[in-house]
């Protein structure tokens, strides 16, 4: 057994040790609202949006875009548990600003092991084999952050099972403070229209 393993496993314990009534929790979040935005491990969309476990809905991906996956569980999660405000948070020193959609296929051609990156570009420095599978997905990474959060925004808006009542606001999450700082024009596309 791996030594996270073990020690995931004895977070677990002590956790149902002390689980009390949240077995009580209602399925639909309480505060009737969902956060789309990035599975960085420095982001904790509990502490930053000052949740509890029961209070929303937290969507995670690599840069916390809107690609198709997500979307549909916004859907889910306001057709069938209510929510009736979304959060579109991006962040700074975000990864999916290091690479393009090339850089990760040709790195994934030459090999399945991990790259390295030395603060400017990526380097594999795997031994083969690596697969063309790549080239058929779309990364969604990021040349423009504040851009991103925009386009996001913008496609969930113009999404054809989103509906007008629906208000979604665009953020960026600085890494550095902590603060969440509002990317007006995505939030004004987010706006409800009905």
């Amino acid at each position: 057994m791996s030594d996270i393993l073990k020690e995931v496993l004895a977070a677990n314990e002590e956790y149902a040790a002390n689980f009390g009534d949240k077995a009580n929790l209602a399925m639909p979040p309480k505060r009737r609202f969902a956060i789309l935005t990035c599975m960085d491990a420095r982001l904790d969309p509990a502490k930053f949006a000052g949740l509890a476990e029961g209070d929303a809905h937290v969507i995670r991906n690599a840069g916390g875009r809107a690609s198709d996956d997500a979307i549909r569980s916004l859907v889910i999660s306001y057709k069938l548990l209510g929510t009736r405000e979304w959060f579109v948070i991006h962040h700074t020193d975000c990864g999916m600003e290091t690479f393009t959609n090339d850089t990760i296929r040709n790195l994934l051609a030459n090999s399945l092991e991990p790259a390295e990156f030395d603060g400017e570009n990526w380097r594999d420095v795997g031994k083969g084999p690596g697969s063309r599978a790549g080239e058929y997905i779309e990364f969604l990474t990021i040349s423009n952050l504040e851009q991103s959060v925009i386009d996001d925004v913008e496609r969930i808006r113009s999404h054809p099972l989103v509906p007008g009542y629906i208000t979604i606001y665009g953020f960026i999450y600085d890494v550095k403070s902590g603060r969440l700082i509002e990317v007006p024009e995505a939030s004004r596309i987010g706006r409800a229209t009905i």
